[in-house]
This record gives C-alpha cells, structure tokens and sequence, in this order.
C-alpha cells in the first residue's frame, strides 16, 4: 500500500497556487496544469531503470525528483491526484492507432472520471499536442490552446475512439473501452511498452512537453518546438547540448554522465 498522495505537492509541482475544487473547471484546470509542468519522457528505460508503477516511486520520480514519465506514470499521478481530490476515477486501457499498421496492443492508459452524475475522460499522458478533458459524448468537438480540434467517436468494434484534427483531417489517436481495469492489467502493459524491442519507447528515446499554444518534442537528437502555428527543427549536436534542451526547455536535469549515456547510442547510430 502506498501513502495517501501529497496533495499540496502535486499542486506545487505543477504550477497551481490552491487545490482546484472538485467540479468540471477544477478537472480541467488539474489536467492541463499537468501536462505543461511535467514532461512525457522515457528516459529511464534508454538508462537501464526500467519503469516502476509503485505509486511512492512514480510520486518520488514525478513530483519530488522533477523528472517525467510516460502514459501508465503520468496517468496514474492524476488519478491519485483526483481520488486525493475526492473525486471518483479509475484507470481504462487503450490501443494507440497513430502510425499503426495493425491492431494494436492495450498499451495507453487514461482515466475515466464520475463527476456530477456524468462520465469523462481525463488524460495527462498521451504524448504530443494537448489533450482536453472530454466528457463521455459522442461526436462533441473541443478545442485545445494549440488550435487542435479533438472529438470522440463511437467505434464498433473497439469502443471509444478519440479523433484529432490538428489542420490535416481528423485523424484516429486511440480506442478504449470502458472495462474494469485492474493493477496486474496495468503492470501487463507497462512491461511490454518498456521492455519489447518492438516497442517504439525501447526504440528510442522520447521527451515532450505541452506548451501554451504548442508543444516541444525531443526524438532521439531531433528536437521539435511548435508555437502559434509555427514549427522549427534543430538536430542535437553534443552530449552537452543534450543535456541543455532537457533541462532549459522539459525541466529535466540530468546528471552529465547520464546524458553521456544517452547520447553515446545516438552517435553510434549516426555513424553506422
């Protein structure tokens, strides 16, 4: 058993002066909060870590050591978050079909939250563009800061399946069903998501962070800052530059041999 969260600390580390109220606004305003504070990373599986799902190591790694994480960590910070809140939320498990070929895995992780006698979707870890918290209604546009537009759509086969349209047409980001989700379902999928060598997060090594208006990402050494519609790209150079860009822009402060680590395997692959 884990000790009940810090709820005080959350709200520091993700920028609020007060604890939201426990309504729609305060949902919304925990979630976004989150996303622009604490990064999408993966970092400590390229360091050999792994990623543990024990809440006080996913609290001591997110709030208290300032780091990031991905989907099953982010995802499971807000739901405590939330149930510290006294809301009622649990976990849902989705299959991300964003460049899928195929049917793919139940290795996303959000949030279904009862509030007001209606059901809604919370989501603080889906990487990339800003994700608004959704009420459980088909065919609903909204809007994030970004100028994306993101609706959910009835799907026979898999459920739910949240659409987004960032300029391009609406494009399918991941399905999800409302059936219980239990913690060795979580612990099944987080293991493959930072251990199969098919996985895109044992593939490379991912940071981003939303930003107000936009977003930066860090694949690999391209890095990516999108703001007021506008996108510039940079390619990392050095190990030290690295090790600049995770911390002046995601907030994550690496020791210098850890982003020596990281960055060794990168330039191999450049040279190769």
């Amino acid at each position: 058993m884990s000790n009940p969260l810090d709820l005080d600390a959350y709200c520091e580390r993700i920028g609020l002066r007060s604890v939201p109220r426990a309504d729609e606004r305060g949902l919304a305003e925990m979630q976004h909060a989150q996303r622009l504070a604490i990064p999408f990373e993966n970092l400590d599986i390229a360091l050999g870590r792994g990623v543990s799902l024990d809440p006080d190591a996913v609290f001591a790694k997110l709030v208290a050591a300032r780091r990031g994480g991905y989907c099953f960590e982010q995802n499971q910070l807000l739901l405590r978050a939330l149930e510290a809140l006294g809301l009622a939320a649990r976990p849902l498990l989705g299959r991300v079909w964003l460049t899928a070929q195929d049917v793919p895995g139940l290795t996303h992780t959000l949030n279904l939250v009862t509030l007001g006698g209606r059901e809604w979707i919370a989501d603080a870890g889906f990487g990339g563009g800003d994700m608004p918290v959704m009420p459980l209604e088909a065919d609903r546009i909204q809007r994030t800061d970004d100028g994306a537009f993101h609706r959910l759509r009835r799907d026979p086969e898999h459920g739910w399946m949240i659409e987004r349209d960032g300029g391009s047409g609406w494009q399918r980001q991941y399905s999800f069903t409302l059936a219980r989700v239990y913690p060795a379902d979580l612990e099944q999928g987080n293991h493959w998501t930072a251990t199969a060598p098919q996985s895109r997060f044992t593939r490379w090594r991912i940071v981003g962070i939303v930003l107000p208006g936009g977003r930066a990402s860090l694949m690999d050494r391209q890095f990516t800052r999108v703001e007021a519609g506008r996108s510039t790209e940079e390619t990392v150079e050095t190990a030290e530059a690295y090790r600049s860009v995770l911390a002046d822009v995601f907030g994550i402060r690496l020791e210098a041999g850890e982003a020596d680590r990281l960055f060794a395997p990168l330039q191999e692959v450049e040279a190769a």
